[in-house]
């Protein structure tokens, strides 16, 4: 079982927003397919003075030679490429193994799935229905859904306008995130999965950017509600006839399965193609070829109009390329269906984009309508590859025309700086947690797996840490700073949000070395009292409680595909696991380190009795300091872990806190009147 949280965690948060599940260095040789570029090919031309993909044998030249290097450093069988420019295709090539087993080459009518770029898509769709006047983008959504009730505590609408910038304020935005190699020939009606799986509203629409597969999806349901036809009969009457678009659709059919290209894992393995539930999956179920992408490209570039039809208003289009939400003026976040992450890729210019991925498969559509040019590229496995072919891209035809200018500093005073300190949550991946406190006149911010940063300040609200990346701060609608966005992996796939560090119980003492994890679980809805006051310290917790306090503080919970992998890695090695009973602390730390896979530290030598199969557990957490405040290593390196003992509620606290990297800084909790 893969080591999720150490080895994985940066690269899975890629996965669930743009395009990879493992970062990829191995390298298969890919044989002699027609078009696989074999090497490097010098590019004469000086990049300042192109200005843009004009001729295309250079063009050519300058994609073999990129590919040649991205497929080898990221494994990749097969890929394509197609670039359009004022007007014209400059180049729709393959290269690779559509088939590697097989001996069949990528070429322009492979068919790919594209994923998440699927969304833009679903957002055509909904601005059709603007340009008709049957949506008004800033009305309540439920009046578009056929009587479905959206659950929302904030008390501000839901509207279509929040729901294709990646504002709707969803808690659980993944929950509609499964696929499976047998769902490839069974049918799931799309009401019946959203019902089934409502998130809620607990953000207010518009304030925060978040990814949100699920506010898509309801975005396509709405499409066909409001329409009288499924989802897949308007993308097909609307979209893709119109376009030519013969080989795209939002379903598997079989003339396109026989055409799709193979999917590959991390080694360059077989892996099977995998279904959705819903079967209609508007945030990322599409298939498509680069044939027919650059139809659709074109008529982006011609301002929604393609063969002399338009497919969507200039007004609409324009919409679409125009940036929505800022958490600064200076870092455009998202389009109405497109985004704008990485922006120091863009160069200085203008870009949209959409990245894709399912199983096997990744996509990205880029954008420059000022420049008159775009491009796609798919191909056969989870990888960064394209944005390595993206940032290629950037600076060989629009490469920066001048540096950024260096910011000027401020200091930060510890009274401003009380507005920010605090602990934060990512909006989307509840295993973020950032803490920001104040020193020396900076802020400090650490997180998990990415360590501790410090903050200098540019202007309020705008601050950069010592590798230049930004950090936007941004208020909400009561003028309080509430969230960050961070210009940095793993942030961009949402904001962080501020905690509401809950009032003490009334039963944990201020001085109780337990009471900051107890507030701090508790703040974080990982862990709830015995009543609204009551904690109960010393009371027991039974093993099936303790599993779903784990599964909520390692924090992927909101993600239903990883519930039951995590589920099973949890349990790993338990010798009887039985819910009802209660978890003794041998047990709990072998339930933990199954998931936390840390790594051991300095050598530690149990005393007492333990089981054989939890020493190793055991004695890994504690070399890390995962131990509650009752346990500690003596002066020769042996401990003392009470093994057999049942776990109580507070050292359950303890532990979990400790265990998944929320503690690195001091949490001060002030009592509230």
């Amino acid at each position: 079982m893969k080591k999720w949280i150490r080895t994985n965690r940066v690269v899975l948060l890629l996965t669930v927003l743009l395009l990879t599940v493992t970062v990829i260095t191995a390298y298969i040789g890919l044989g002699k397919a027609p078009n696989t570029p074999q090497a490097p090919t010098p590019v004469a031309s000086e990049e300042a003075s192109l200005e843009g993909p004009r001729d295309a044998k250079e063009l050519e030249d300058f994609a073999d030679g990129i590919f040649a290097d991205a497929m080898e450093k990221f494994n990749t069988v097969g890929s394509n490429f197609a670039v359009v420019s004022n007007g014209k295709v400059l180049l729709n090539k393959g290269y690779g193994y559509a088939d590697k087993e097989n001996k069949i080459p990528v070429d322009s009518s492979t068919v790919f799935q594209i994923g998440s770029v699927t969304k833009q898509f679903t957002a055509l769709a909904a601005m059709q229905l603007v340009d008709r006047g049957k949506i008004d983008l800033h009305h309540d959504i439920q009046d578009y859904l056929g009587g479905m009730k959206i659950p929302n505590t904030t008390g501000k609408e839901l509207t279509m306008y929040d729901l294709l910038t990646y504002t709707s304020g969803f808690d659980k935005p993944d929950i509609l995130s499964e696929s499976k190699p047998e769902y490839v020939d069974q049918y799931f009606p799309m009401k019946e999965s959203l019902e089934s799986n409502m998130p809620t509203v607990v953000r207010p629409p518009g304030e925060a950017y978040t990814y949100d597969n699920y506010g898509f999806t309801l975005a396509g349901y709405a499409v066909g509600e409001v329409t009288g036809m499924s989802f897949a009969q308007y993308m097909e009457e609307h979209i893709f006839k119109p376009l030519g678009m013969n080989s795209t659709n939002v379903r598997f059919t079989p003339e396109l399965l026989d055409r799709m290209a193979a999917h590959y894992g991390p080694e360059g393995e077989l892996i099977s193609l995998e279904g959705f539930k819903p079967t209609d999956r508007p945030s990322g179920g599409m298939v498509s070829t680069a044939d027919d992408m650059v139809k659709y490209l074109m008529m982006h570039l011609n301002k929604g109009t393609y063969a002399g039809k338009e497919i969507l208003s200039s007004n609409s289009i324009e919409q679409m390329h125009t940036y929505q939400v800022f958490p600064d003026k200076e870092f455009p976040v998202t389009t109405i269906g497109f985004e704008g992450y990485f922006k120091e890729k863009m160069n200085g210019h203008h870009v949209v984009l959409k990245g894709g991925n399912v199983t096997g498969h990744s996509s990205l559509i880029v954008i420059l309508p000022e420049e008159n040019t775009a491009f796609y590229m798919s191909y056969n496995n989870d990888s960064m590859m394209s944005l390595d072919v993206y940032e290629a891209f950037m600076n060989h035809y629009y490469p920066k025309k001048a540096e950024d200018p260096q910011p000027s500093y401020s200091p930060i005073s510890e009274q401003q700086a009380k507005d920010y300190v605090g602990l934060y949550q990512n909006t989307r991946l509840g295993s973020i947690r950032t803490q920001v406190s104040y020193s020396d006149e900076k802020l400090v911010m650490e997180t998990g797996d990415l360590g501790k940063s410090t903050l200098k300040m540019i202007h309020p609200l705008l601050f950069e840490d010592e590798s230049g990346n930004k950090v936007a701060f941004q208020k909400n609608e009561a003028g309080q700073i509430t969230y960050f966005y961070y210009m940095q992996l793993p942030h961009y796939v949402g904001y962080a949000q501020k905690v509401d560090m809950a009032a003490p119980f009334t039963d944990v003492p201020s001085d109780s070395k337990y009471a900051s994890y107890i507030h701090h679980l508790h703040a974080l809805k990982v862990m709830d009292g015995k009543s609204a006051t009551r904690f109960d310290p010393d009371g027991t917790i039974t093993q099936g409680e303790f599993s779903e306090l784990l599964l909520r503080a390692h924090g992927w919970h909101t993600m239903p595909y990883t519930v039951e992998p995590n589920k099973q890695q949890m349990m790993s090695g338990l010798p009887d696991y039985q819910p009802d009973s209660p978890v003794t602390r041998q047990m709990a730390a072998v339930m933990i380190q199954n998931l936390r896979q840390a790594e051991p530290g300095a050598k530690v030598t149990l005393r007492g009795e333990t089981d054989a199969w939890a020493v190793e557990a055991i004695t890994t957490l504690v070399s890390q300091g995962i131990m509650d405040p009752d346990t500690g290593i003596d002066s020769d390196g042996s401990i003392n872990f009470r093994s057999k003992q049942l776990l109580k509620r507070q050292e359950a606290s303890a532990l979990l806190d400790l265990a998944f990297d929320y503690y690195t800084l001091p949490i001060h909790h002030e009592q509230k009147p």
